[in-house]
């Protein structure tokens, strides 16, 4: 199997005696979908593309169909889609022979792109930001559950008394990450090599709780980034016999998990955040910027927190932003100013949760800010200091998945920012997760109801 230099550039050729390639794309929740494709059938669509079946946006996280989705379903009979393979993305994969990745987006059978893809929408919203005049600089942070379980042993035990992968609770320690050598050491040796390059890992709030900082970059190549982290840490932890999760409330004794997206606005080659005579450093742009991404939030939340289980991080006092509020280098607030250097000074937005899909949280950040930039809209809202002092009067973001779904369909803004189309889709699909949702039975209603009423 030939080995490609990450620098080269990448040529169709490189693939013609694989025996097989690999392609990926996400589905509306995040989830990696993708086929093990012959090298001929791959070659042949990144010639002229090809297509796969709209089912991939007809069914939810647990692959049950959709029966209110207006875009595919029974009532459509599954049609394909357009599938785009974007051959900047291509990369060998070191833990899995050196095989070939591509990444891929949809389009329509006309060949224009389709308006509820995640990447696509990610790409809309940065035309506009070129339209604007800026480039979008992102840099991801992601904290998860490293749990020593496998996909069969958490079936067996029905999803309780999991093992974690370390023990003890102590944030930054080296004698707890040491616990899982081997792991790490892929981590870091393997990540780099398929252009994801971790700047940081260390242990966090709970036993086999990791955090890891992923270099920043273009936004479009961050969102890419993002989506291969979760990716590849599932598949070279499941080769130590680990499981990796990036649920954004795992358990109820611990912390939850944070997707935390560094962003910055670039023209000309300078960071247009920076203003040395700026309070803090920031510049008028920055303002209107962080003005933007206040005003939208409560509407866009959803994005951020698209399942039920991601609004079981967001309670108080637990360095998750339960309001829509900006601080100094403050880590209680959704969006945290990080002053430093021309090259450094960033907006750190905290709200979304390690279970977000990247791009779409991503492309809400940057629209929201974009919008608060073209609309020049004043900070009036002071930033708050210490423990959310100041945010007294702030109202607090939805609770619910329900609440922020409902917030976002209301939202002529959203849909006017992200697509109708996309908008209308996804409002569907998390009515359908809430619905699923109010219709199970927990584990703590049994305890609590089935012996007294």
């Amino acid at each position: 199997m030939s080995t490609h230099t990450p620098t080269a550039p990448f040529s169709a050729d490189l693939l013609a005696n694989e025996p097989f390639v690999r392609f990926a794309v996400t589905d509306i929740d995040g989830v990696c979908r993708g086929k093990h494709l012959s090298a001929e059938k791959i070659i042949s669509m990144l010639g002229g593309g090809g297509t796969i079946a709209s089912a991939l946006f007809g069914w939810d996280i647990a692959d049950e169909l959709y029966d209110n989705v207006r875009f595919t379903g029974f009532h459509t009979g599954y049609p394909d889609i357009g599938l785009r393979l974007d051959a900047s993305t291509a990369r060998q994969l070191p833990w899995d022979d050196n095989r070939w990745l591509i990444l891929g987006e949809h389009t329509t059978a006309s060949g224009a792109p389709l308006p509820i893809c995640p990447r696509q929408v990610l790409k809309k919203v940065l035309a506009k930001a070129g339209a604007l005049g800026y480039s979008a600089q992102v840099g991801m942070e992601f904290e998860w559950f490293v749990l020593k379980e496998t996909e069969l042993s958490v079936r067996e035990k029905g999803y309780r008394n999991l093992q974690t992968a370390t023990q003890g609770l102590t944030n930054y320690s080296p004698f707890r990450i040491d616990g899982q050598h081997d792991f790490v050491r892929d981590l870091f040796n393997y990540l780099p090599a398929i252009d994801v390059p971790l700047e940081a890992l260390h242990t966090e709030a709970g036993p086999g709780n990791f955090e890891a900082a992923i270099r920043y970059g273009d936004a479009l190549k961050a969102a890419d980034r993002a989506m291969l982290f979760k990716q590849a840490v599932r598949e070279i932890g499941r080769r130590h016999g680990l499981l990796n999760t990036f649920m954004a409330k795992f358990s109820t004794a611990y912390a939850g998990c944070g997707g935390h997206m560094h962003q910055s606005l670039w023209r000309d080659g300078a960071n247009t955040f920076h203003d040395t005579n700026g309070p803090h450093g920031m510049s008028t742009t920055m303002r209107h910027f962080i003005a933007g991404q206040l005003h939208c939030l409560p509407q866009f939340f959803a994005l951020y927190a698209p399942f039920v289980n991601s609004y079981k991080r967001l309670v108080d006092g637990n360095l998750a932003p339960v309001k829509p509020t900006w601080a100094i280098d403050n880590r209680n607030v959704s969006l945290r100013v990080i002053p430093g250097s021309a090259s450094s000074m960033r907006l750190e937005t905290r709200t979304p949760g390690a279970d977000a899909n990247p791009y779409l949280a991503i492309a809400a950040a940057l629209a929201s800010g974009l919008y608060g930039i073209e609309h020049r809209l004043e900070l009036d809202q002071p930033a708050v200091t210490g423990a959310n002092v100041g945010a007294e009067g702030v109202a607090r973001l939805p609770r619910t998945l329900a609440e922020a779904t409902e917030a976002l369909d209301r939202s002529t803004l959203a849909r006017e920012l992200l697509g109708d189309t996309f908008v209308t889709h996804f409002v569907e699909t998390r009515q359908w997760e809430v619905r699923r949702f109010n219709q199970a039975v927990t584990d703590w209603e049994l305890q609590r109801y089935l012996e007294m009423v």
